[in-house]
Order: C-alpha cells, then sequence, then structure tokens
C-alpha cells in the first residue's frame, strides 16, 4: 500500500452543497463528509441522500474522500453506507464513538456485504476509528488492530473531555494522556494516529504552535474546521529543511555500515537504532510527497518502504 498523506483532514457538513461542491479546491489531504454531529436528526435523510448524488457526481480534487457516518447503534449509521459505500467514491469511513473492537468489526462485516453486493474488491473500503471516550482512548491499541481495513486512528478531543468530566482548554494540557495513549496504541498497531481539531478559527498561531506540539507527540495529522486552518496544518507537519538533512544523513550512515559489513551503525557519536531509522524514512517519504526534496534524493530503500509500508 502506498503511503497517504494525512496531514490534514477537513470535515464539510453532508447537508451543505457550496462546501460539498468546492470542498475539493481547499486542497486538504483528507476531506471527510460529515453525517454525525453537523446533521440535525431531522436532517439526517435529506443530508444522506445529498451525500450520496453529491459522490456520484463531484470531483475532489487530490483529496482523500472520506465519510463520518452516524455511529452504527443509531437509528441511521447502516443506512448512511447503504447509501454510500455502492458509489465506489469513499475511500474510508469515519465511524465515530468507537469503543471497542467489536464496534470495529461489526462495520468490516457490513463493509464486506456492501462491497459484495456492489462488485467491489473487499477490503477496498478502510475505516477510521473515531476515538472519543475514556472507554474509547483505554482499548486504542485493541481497536487499532480489530480489523485489517483500519489505517488510522482518529482522536476527539472535544467528546473526550465531556467524558471524563475534564475542561477543555486552548493550551489543552488536560488531553496530553489520552492523546499520547492514542498515538501509542496506533504506532503500535502500526497505524496512523491522527488528531483533534482546533476550534478556534481566528487562533492561526495558536493553531500552528498547537499543531507543532502533537507533531512532536507523534501524531501524523490534524482535523480542521476551516479552510484557512489547512495551509497552517501543513506548514506544522512538513519536514523542515534540517529534518531532512539528518535523515539523509541516517540513511547513508546505514548504507556505508552495509558497504563496510559493519552491524554497527552511528551517526557522529550517536548509535542508529531501527526507530530513528523509520521516522529518517517517514521524514523523506513526507518531503517527496510535498515536493520539497526529488525522486533522485530518495534512497532505493525509501522508494520500496513507500510501496509496501505507511498506512
Amino acid at each position: 500500500m502506498a503511503y497517504k498523506l494525512r496531514r490534514s483532514r477537513i470535515y464539510v457538513p453532508g447537508n451543505n452543497p457550496r462546501m460539498l461542491s468546492t470542498c475539493g479546491l481547499f486542497e486538504a489531504d483528507l476531506i471527510t463528509i460529515d453525517l454525525e454531529d453537523s446533521i440535525a436528526p431531522d436532517q439526517k435523510l435529506a443530508a444522506r441522500w445529498l451525500v450520496a448524488e453529491a459522490l456520484k457526481d463531484l470531483e475532489f480534487g487530490r483529496s482523500e474522500v472520506t465519510v463520518r457516518i452516524n455511529a452504527l447503534s443509531t437509528p441511521w449509521g447502516k443506512k448512511d453506507l447503504e447509501a454510500i459505500i455502492p458509489t465506489g467514491r469513499v475511500e474510508a469511513v469515519y465511524l465515530p464513538k468507537a469503543e471497542s473492537p467489536e464496534d470495529i468489526k461489526q462495520l468490516d462485516s457490513i463493509l464486506e456485504k456492501l462491497e459484495r453486493e456492489n462488485g467491489m474488491e473487499t477490503g477496498t473500503t478502510k475505516i477510521v476509528p473515531i476515538l472519543e471516550s475514556a472507554k474509547g482512548v483505554w482499548f486504542a491499541y485493541d481497536i487499532a488492530v480489530s480489523s485489517d481495513r483500519v489505517v488510522a486512528l482518529s482522536f476527539g478531543g472535544e467528546d473526550y473531555t465531556r467524558d471524563v468530566g475534564g475542561e477543555r482548554t486552548s493550551e489543552g494540557t488536560e488531553l496530553m494522556w489520552a492523546r499520547s495513549q492514542v498515538v501509542a496504541g496506533a504506532k503500535a498497531a502500526g497505524r496512523q494516529a491522527l488528531d483533534t481539531v482546533y476550534s478556534n478559527v481566528d487562533d492561526l498561531e495558536g493553531l500552528y504552535k498547537n499543531t507543532v506540539m502533537i507533531k512532536k507527540l507523534g501524531f501524523d495529522g490534524k482535523a480542521a474546521i476551516h479552510p484557512n486552518q489547512i495551509p497552517v496544518i501543513h506548514e506544522a507537519f512538513n519536514p523542515t529543511r534540517d529534518e531532512i538533512d539528518y535523515a539523509l544523513r541516517v540513511i547513508e550512515a546505514i548504507e556505508d555500515a552495509k558497504t563496510k559489513g559493519s552491524g554497527v551503525v552511528a551517526l557522529g557519536r550517536k548509535m542508529i537504532d531501527k526507530p530513528v531509522v523509520e521516522r529518517a524514512e517517514r521524514v523523506l517519504m513526507i518531503a517527496y510527497l510535498t515536493g520539497v526534496i526529488k525522486e533522485e534524493e530518495l534512497h532505493e530503500s525509501i522508494r520500496a518502504a513507500m510501496v509496501k509500508g505507511g498506512a
């Protein structure tokens, strides 16, 4: 599976024709068409129909097309899937309120049935569970490994804070443990980790600082609620020149050690172990996919990792 950039994703209300028709211009890595929180109960049916039609007819640019359905425990979740999967345009389903492996297995089963009925290859539609409760965060790893369809875990900070009785702040200190738990669960399972929204759309400096912080925690992407947030998120996630140069030196050191037949790899006085190598490969993959470096700057091993690895 090719490595996928999931630095940014923007939520698009499923009942907003204007945003649906223009969201492909936002240049987000992912578009998440929303049938859940942004849609009132009495508008669910109309939004579902509109989204299904939009998926059939609209172009979404280079963005990965995903849909946040309603929870399967509601009257709407399964019907959402029955409307959107036959279009063949949904690359991943965001499952809200995911709290156990059983939630994912139930969704997996429904997706398999719908794919078979519509002549699609089984496993085509990926799953991104949204962990937005104490229980969901606690079982992050179990949820991540519950299906081969799971490509990432998404963290929902607003609902999580309410669930634990905390207070949401701009600093986000109340989310540190939960964020770390989501990252650890995702990475232990070989999946990506995607962070929650930054709700103050006017505070772009705060968004940048917050995104740099969660990047350091190990997140691969962050949600946006306004198009103006997308370039800021990209800037924070894109590797710096110093990061790229260090990554290139790491790969060069590995190749040099192989040439010399040495089992010990070092860069300066620092030993290079597997996590350092994987981070270097990821930095170079992102740099290449964002156009910062050219293909000829990538070592053959990085190209191979891009083809076979990366959720």
